[in-house]
């Protein structure tokens, strides 16, 4: 069970993301970095996410990849810029793998953990996007 919490966002091309989630802070941090526990909830159905791969540290990379239904397949490369494990992670598509600069830059997201107690984790993720048309697209 989650509850959804009310946080705004700081500009007009951020998005956020907060929940009360009815898990401890441990596992809903290792659904974020386990590549596969993030292949089984990270696209939205009838998307799914075939396959992922993950570096978890600050510079490590992170591919992502999602498939419409039709079986196209849609790569979201990226790196970690800061992991406080547990706790944070902060990662961009600005860059790939080795610091190669991205054909597209869409977004940074940092995303917080945090014991809300009860077993309970207090959840936040806030997308910057680099301009207003890529958070419209994102939404």
């Amino acid at each position: 069970m989650t509850t959804k919490l009310d946080i705004a966002p700081t500009n007009d091309r951020e998005l956020v993301l907060a929940r009360i989630i009815d898990a401890p802070r441990e596992n809903v941090y290792r659904c974020w970095t386990d590549p596969k526990l993030i292949t089984r909830w990270f696209s939205p159905k009838p998307w799914t996410t075939p396959r992922a791969e993950m570096d978890v540290r600050a510079g490590g990379s992170s591919l992502v990849v999602m498939a419409s239904p039709d079986g196209n397949e849609f790569p979201n490369p990226g790196v970690f810029l800061e992991v406080v494990a547990g706790r944070k992670i902060v990662l961009t598509d600005a860059y790939t793998e080795a610091w190669q600069p991205s054909e597209k830059p869409f977004m940074t997201v940092a995303l917080t953990f945090e014991d809300e107690g009860n077993g309970k984790t207090r959840y936040i993720a806030r997308v910057r996007h680099w301009s207003v048309a890529d958070r419209e697209q994102h939404e």
